[in-house]
């Protein structure tokens, strides 16, 4: 049995690691670089660095930021915002990122997925997914969770494995930053839809919500950011915990 991942997330405006809640209501947090640091000694298993307002403002991502926090650690690093042509894909990995996360460029060409694959391999390429429930369906948003796309979630997780994405990040928007467990339901549909490894994101407040992840076969990772950076879950007794409940980790 392949071992669940515990990844913290940076979500970085400006240069700086925020966080907000339901993608609103955004605070400073810290350095970015300080952060990576932190998450490199704390038991991590892997990084995810987001520059989250690059789609909405039609820029690059910040590769100076991005190339000192690539260069503080030594777990896998994904790296996403702004992310829309093979060419963005070659810039962030010349940069230090393993994986690079798509989300609002491949919702504006759907093709990117594939040819990025093609180019670099599956393993490679992660799709984010910012989902939100719209009358009782569940709604692909794109730009930073702030356009409803009008594009079935369920429907687009399937295309996106057929593609060529090796991995999907599932970030529910009904949940984000709430901390009163992950989008269980929205997740299961989606698992039961595809075959590739199903990153968890959004809902994460205590270290039980990570348990019930788990033991409901609906993930292979938990990915949170504001209970790892404000410490009020520590990454290393969180994966004992979580061990010690029988649940495959790397401590």
């Amino acid at each position: 049995m392949l071992a669940k991942r515990i990844i913290p997330c940076l979500d970085v405006r400006n240069g700086r690691v925020v966080k907000g809640v339901n993608f609103d209501g955004i605070k400073d947090v810290s350095s970015p670089v300080e952060l990576a640091r932190f998450y490199n000694k704390s038991g991590a298993d892997e990084l995810v660095f987001y520059d989250i307002t690059a789609s909405f403002e039609n820029r690059g991502i910040f590769t100076d930021v991005l190339k000192t926090v690539a260069s503080e650690i030594f777990i896998p690093l994904t790296v996403g915002g702004g992310i829309n042509t093979v060419e963005d894909f070659d810039r962030v990995l010349k940069c230090g990122a393993d994986k690079v996360s798509v989300n609002s460029g491949a919702i504006k060409n759907p093709a990117l997925i594939g040819e990025a694959a093609k180019k670099y391999g599956d393993q490679c390429v992660v799709l984010s997914m910012d989902i939100k429930r719209v009358d009782g369906k569940f709604h692909i948003f794109s730009t930073g969770g702030r356009v409803d796309t009008g594009i079935d979630a369920l429907d687009w997780a399937v295309n996106g494995e057929q593609s060529g994405a090796g991995e999907l990040v599932v970030n529910s928007i009904d949940t984000d930053g709430v901390k009163n467990g992950f989008d269980l339901e929205m997740l299961s549909e989606i698992q039961s839809r595809v075959k590739i490894p199903v990153i968890a994101s959004g809902g994460a407040g205590k270290r039980e919500d990570f348990l019930e992840l788990f033991k409901a076969g609906v993930a292979d990772a938990g990915l949170a950011a504001s209970v790892f950076h404000f410490k009020e879950i520590n990454i290393k007794e969180l994966k004992e915990y979580l061990k010690a409940n029988e649940i495959e980790m790397r401590v």
